[in-house]
């Protein structure tokens, strides 16, 4: 049996690097591509919700009631556009979506509230959009509620009673992201994905294109073995591929502000193997594809289901168990942990290490299941 050349290996190489100069469109593709999708869903992908579109039904015309409808305007997750004088107008701007959500204050509002008695306020709310409507109204009970107990301590402190003081209070602490904005979880999240479409798609038509073009002739009739051909054309990809990512990881920390609290060299050292991962996935599809694009719809049908189950867009842990199983096939679900463990919690290969393992588990059976798919021969 021959044993491992690196001089073909490094023939291989050439020959690839020499091939990708002469495809410029698929080089710019590569390098361009990570840059605009970075920038696109950076923006695109956000689940902070604020400035929700608020109408105000004041019947009280009081100071009170401009003191609550502006609580809820301060605290910049609610905007109100529009003063109606009806449901009516309410019930129109709801269905038009030119408002999410309506605040109705009775008449009695001040009276009641001068005289210490319960004032009960109305809020409708779009319920179309889930996300929305739970801010909404999560925030509207925050505040209806601070709101009742300074009444509450206000009172008593004018009846001689003493300060209000809670029986029981939260001491909350918020780690890892203490602002719990979206783009700080969304975009380590990103860069893996990002990674894994575009090196899986260059990679897919890498043995398709040879077929197509005529060139797996040459091939078959030289002495190289399927390793050797498989990891001669990884290599220049995984360079453009590493190039990539040190762009979007440069982007993502100084545009959008999001740092690498943990070890950049080990970010790195899993990234390179996150990169092989995934370009072995695209040499496995083009060794089952006939054709560009049979390798491009499978390609494509494998990026859908990672978005969806990797725990990306949506917890993994909300998820049927059976969907986890699935997702744990996956191998961006384990570099998605590797990123956010050093961007958001600075943890070191100690709490990784499974999600490592994961990772080369994948690339060993991508490479062997392709060289076992691999045949130096025309079908």
């Amino acid at each position: 049996m021959k044993r491992f050349s690196w001089a073909r290996y490094w023939s291989v190489v050439k020959k690839e690097v020499i091939q990708i100069r002469r495809d410029r469109p698929s080089l710019a593709i590569a390098l361009a591509m990570p840059l605009m999708m970075l920038f696109l869903f950076g923006y695109a992908v956000n689940t902070d919700v604020n400035d929700i579109k608020t109408v105000v039904w004041d019947q009280s015309a009081s100071p009170y009631s401009r003191e609550l409808a502006a609580n809820l305007e301060n605290t910049r997750v609610f905007q109100v556009v529009a003063h109606v004088g009806g449901y009516a107008q309410i019930e129109a701007m709801l269905d038009d979506g030119s408002a999410d959500v309506a605040l109705v204050i009775p008449p009695d509002y001040a009276r009641k509230r001068d005289r210490g008695e319960p004032a009960a306020v109305q809020m409708l709310i779009d319920g179309s959009d889930p996300n929305i409507a739970r801010t909404a109204l999560s925030n509207a009970q925050l505040i209806v509620q601070n709101r009742a107990v300074t009444l509450v301590q206000e009172r008593m402190e004018k009846e001689g009673m003493g300060r209000f003081e809670p029986s029981i209070e939260l001491d909350a602490r918020v780690l890892f992201n203490p602002n719990m904005e979206s783009i700080v979880f969304n975009i380590p999240g990103l860069i893996g994905l990002i990674m894994q479409n575009v090196t899986m798609i260059l990679t897919a038509f890498s043995l398709v294109r040879e077929k197509e073009r005529g060139t797996m002739e040459q091939l078959i009739v030289t002495p190289i073995r399927p390793l050797e051909l498989l990891l001669g054309k990884i290599t220049p990809y995984v360079c453009i591929g590493f190039f990539s990512f040190c762009l979007v990881l440069l982007l993502g920390s100084w545009w959008f502000g999001v740092p690498v609290k943990g070890s950049v060299p080990l970010l790195i050292a899993l990234s390179v193997l996150f990169l092989v991962t995934t370009l072995t996935l695209g040499i496995f599809i083009s060794t089952v594809s006939r054709t560009q694009l049979q390798a491009m719809q499978i390609a494509f049908a494998f990026i859908l289901p990672s978005v969806l189950l990797s725990g990306f867009m949506f917890p993994r842990e909300t998820m049927p168990l059976v969907i986890q199983w699935l997702g744990g096939i996956v191998p961006l679900t384990y570099f998605l942990e590797i990123l956010r463990g050093i961007f958001l919690k600075g943890v070191d290969l100690s709490a990784l290490w499974q999600d490592t393992l994961g990772m080369a588990v994948f690339f060993l059976l991508f490479l062997t299941v392709a060289m076992l798919r691999f045949r130096k021969k025309i079908e």
